[in-house]
């Protein structure tokens, strides 16, 4: 994903409210599903394996009662896409849909102490590349989905599972997607949302769901000299006129915001805090515009980005020799904009604060797309909140906002709500999502089953 989980996973000793025997054998089937598909390489490019995997996860769900009919594998370029429907007794209730992605980031072998597409589980653990992100969190829902049917389950409105190719990527698949199914009620994002576990003790303190996330954006700026001799200085140097600009823009702060969504999260989370960053977030969530609150937020790097847009210079590119005046000069400002706000309008304020008519700027975004917060439907966070005593009886949940992108945008920009709900916990400093020896422990899969088991019926009944 583009976007960093609130929360990981870590090994969670917890009693699941579920009939043992039923949930052991999907625990396991949830298992060999998640190792089966860390094996394919499906990453961006030459020789990938995103296509085959959809059709070995089509084989899955056939198998485990699924009409051949009901799932489709759709090849877009070097990647595909899977949908699977589930149908309904209403023909008239609009669809719950279940979204998810296959691929995954590239991962070097020669880096790893194990090979990323090789699954291992030691020490209660599940190593491999989509251990985390996100090939646990589609078997574990595969699972639970194939059990619900075995055991008889019929559903009032259509349950459809899909499986995006190149969310890690340009999203391609992604948007098709949400365009196809513009029609649903609501979706549950298992990208997203997640546990948070104490780091010393190992028990759950928190989870949330999201319910918003920022739009990523980039924005180019360039600036063009004639150059000349470099033994001849001009009153104007292509790089020192954009390094001047960088510099106005590194320095500069945007507008602090809340919305319903980053409120609640605030005023929730501020009990798992240290006292300073606690009071401040409390201080915050009651008025946005306290400047003490607003410093210490600011100055602590996992609270900058959930209290309004934040832009950053990431690169820099400029000249064409050593002993020459450049004649060009060029950087990338990414922006993670506050939901509510148009890009456009975001790079014109940067603009104003470069304050130089000279820089030309320049949109250059791929697979983003701006959108607002979905609503706090009552029926989504009352399915939640029951799910979550079954599985982890009396741990808060809250909502929360994601850094972004997900799939979740997509849909949200055809008028869709769409929340991240994944239950799977993990403590901070076990997150290897898109890092080195990425993994998650298999303790965490026997309860989400009993969390996916609540929330899947509750929401299409």
């Amino acid at each position: 994903m583009k976007h960093l989980h609130i929360a990981a996973f870590c090994v969670l000793a917890l009693t699941a409210a579920a009939a043992p025997a039923q949930t052991s054998d999907t625990e396991a089937r949830a298992l060999e599903i998640a190792k089966r598909a860390i094996s394919f390489r499906s990453v961006s490019g030459a020789q990938n394996q995103t296509p085959a995997l959809a059709q070995w996860l089509k084989q899955q769900l056939v198998a485990g009662g699924f009409a051949q009919g009901e799932v489709t594998v759709t090849p877009v370029d070097d990647t595909a896409y899977l949908i699977a429907r589930w149908p309904g007794s209403d023909p008239k209730a609009k669809p719950l849909v279940i979204s998810g992605h296959i691929d995954v980031v590239e991962a070097k072998p020669s880096d790893w102490e194990r090979d990323p597409f090789i699954a291992v589980v030691e020490n209660g653990y599940l190593y491999g590349r989509g251990a985390t992100d996100m090939k646990l969190d589609a078997a574990i829902v595969m699972a639970t989905l194939i059990e619900l049917k075995q055991q008889g389950y019929k559903p009032r409105r259509d349950i459809i599972l899909q499986f995006s190719g190149d969310e890690e990527t340009t999203m391609k698949t992604s948007a098709i997607i949400a365009e196809k199914l513009r029609h649903a009620e609501l979706v549950i994002n298992i990208d997203g949302g997640g546990g948070l576990l104490d780091e010393k003790t190992g028990k759950p303190l928190y989870m949330t769901w999201q319910g918003a996330e920022k739009t990523y954006a980039d924005f180019e700026l360039s600036v063009a000299n004639p150059g000349g001799h470099s033994s001849e200085p001009r009153p104007v140097n292509a790089i020192a006129e954009l390094g001047a600009a960088l510099a106005k823009i590194g320095a500069y702060r945007f507008k602090p915001e809340l919305n319903e969504l980053s409120r609640a999260y605030f005023q929730a989370a501020a009990r798992y805090e240290d006292p300073e960053t606690a009071a401040a977030m409390r201080a915050f969530a009651a008025n946005p515009d306290d400047a003490k609150a607003v410093a210490t937020l600011r100055a602590n790097y996992a609270t900058i980005g959930k209290i309004g847009t934040t832009c950053v210079p990431t690169m820099v590119s400029g000249g064409h020799a050593l002993n020459a005046l450049p004649q060009r000069a060029t950087a990338n400002i990414n922006c993670r904009i506050f939901p509510g706000h148009k890009p456009a309008d975001i790079m014109a304020e940067l603009a104003r604060v470069a304050g130089d008519p000279a820089i030309q700027w320049k949109d250059v975004t791929e697979g983003s797309v701006a959108t607002d917060a979905s609503p706090m439907r009552p029926d989504f966070v009352r399915a939640v909140e029951t799910a979550m005593g079954k599985a982890y009886p009396g741990v808060p949940v809250f909502p929360s906002m994601s850094s972004g992108a997900s799939d979740s945008m997509w849909f949200r920009s055809v008028g869709v709500p769409s929340y991240g709900a994944s239950p799977v916990f993990i403590k901070e400093s076990d997150s290897f999502s898109h890092g080195l020896n990425e993994r998650t422990p298999i303790a965490s899969i026997a309860p989400a089953i009993v969390y996916y088991r609540s929330l899947f019926t509750d929401l299409s009944k």
